[in-house]
């Protein structure tokens, strides 16, 4: 089993987003056993929080299924468990490297950031955005 772990800066708008995109695609493709998935935020500011809801609402409008969840900060656990560590941004990126090192494991999603939609208020072209990066990163695990 691949363990995927996504993650943003406070865990309520692009890492469950891309931790519900990614187990989609697995389900559409039946191979879910095959990978356990989750995310988390480099920041306990919004720990505890649901997924921010205009980012619900961009799921709920493309079809993708959530559920409630708590937000949290990446463990120490989490970082030894998960077999690949996908940051949303350069920023997220920089704060997974200073607190566990220039892990293999760790990486981005794409080879740009994903904009805070938190920020931008676009919570579409965030979804295409994890959208075809989920899709990409599958079809090279699925390879392997």
């Amino acid at each position: 089993m691949t363990k995927v772990l996504f993650v943003c800066h406070g865990n309520i708008c692009r890492s469950p987003m891309a931790e519900f995109i990614f187990n989609y695609l697995v389900s559409e493709r039946g191979i879910s056993s095959e990978f356990s998935v989750s995310s988390s935020g480099v920041s306990s500011e919004e720990s505890g929080n649901d997924v921010y809801p205009p980012a619900k609402a961009e799921l709920r409008r493309r079809g993708i299924p959530f559920r409630s969840r708590h937000a949290k900060r990446i463990s120490d656990r989490e970082f030894e468990e998960y077999d690949i560590i996908i940051a949303l941004d350069r920023s997220n990126l920089s704060a997974l490297r200073r607190r566990f090192g220039d892990s293999p494991k760790i990486r981005m999603l794409l080879d740009r950031d994903v904009d805070d939609p938190w920020y931008t208020d676009d919570f579409g072209t965030a979804f295409d955005d994890i959208h075809k990066g989920c899709a990409r990163l599958l079809d090279e695990l699925a390879s392997l």
